[in-house]
């Protein structure tokens, strides 16, 4: 397959280069990524300002850099950057879970939805925690994932959210097709002044928490598991459209 590779963490992240490396053996792997971090910058695609891309070099390899955000740089590989359109998008190893209500904020997982919206088959993976990241334990995994979309194909609208507990690979207990669970938010505004007397706010708090509901990627990752989720971007509420149309909203 011809796979466009990013991420929200940069083009220098360590989990991004070690998908490349257990891609590219099977695969034709191109690597578009924001030449810095875009950590929870969500779906996020520029529109007023033209994009430049470097041309950077790992290890022998040409990848590209770009100065926009993750989504703008799937656009761009959908849009023709790279000669030819991707048969898959493939977004990671993010830097810390994107569990529950976390894919409303993610980066990474933004730039699978551009690639659905493409019209290109996505996966997002992330791992949980947030230093010293075993990514020699999702990488494997994605490859056979990959095998696997490649052999039975991807509904359209549709994109694979995965995250793996931050373990070395024999600590994995397996791998559970999940729900999306719930997160719970700790953020407190901060207000400070700078040296001219003059307040500013910062957004923060603790690392947020999940409600783990059995069946749910939360769930599963906080027992040993690999969650995968499939996500569709359509995301009426069918069974309220017949309540709403009994409304007098004339």
């Amino acid at each position: 397959m011809r796979i466009l590779l990013t991420n929200d963490d940069g083009i220098d992240s360590e989990g991004l280069i070690a998908l490349y490396h257990a891609l590219t053996p099977d695969h034709e792997v191109a690597v578009i990524a924001p030449d810095r971090n875009w950590s929870i910058a969500g779906h996020n695609k520029t529109m007023d300002r033209p994009l430049r891309v470097t041309e950077r070099e790992w290890e022998g390899m040409r990848v590209y850099a770009s100065d926009g955000t993750p989504s703008d740089c799937v656009s761009l590989a959908a849009l023709g950057f790279l000669g030819y359109r991707p048969d898959l998008v493939v977004a990671g190893i993010n830097k810390g879970p994107n569990l529950g209500d976390d894919i409303t904020y993610s980066g990474t997982v933004a730039a699978a939805m551009e690639g659905v919206i493409s019209e290109i088959p996505a996966i997002a993976v992330s791992i949980e925690d947030y230093l010293d990241w075993h990514f020699e334990t999702p990488a494997p995994y994605v490859t056979r994932l990959v095998r696997e979309v490649e052999r039975n194909g991807m509904p359209a609208g549709v994109l694979l959210n995965v995250n793996a507990p931050n373990l070395p690979p024999e600590a994995i207990r397996g791998v559970r097709v999940t729900r999306l669970g719930r997160r719970i938010y700790h953020d407190q505004l901060v207000k400070r002044l700078d040296p001219r007397g003059r307040p500013y706010y910062w957004i923060g708090g603790d690392i947020p928490q999940s409600h783990l509901e059995e069946g749910t990627d939360a769930h599963a990752v906080a027992n040993g598991y690999i969650s995968i989720t499939p996500i569709h971007m359509d995301l009426t509420n069918h069974r309220l459209l017949k309540v709403i149309e009994g409304w007098d909203l004339s």
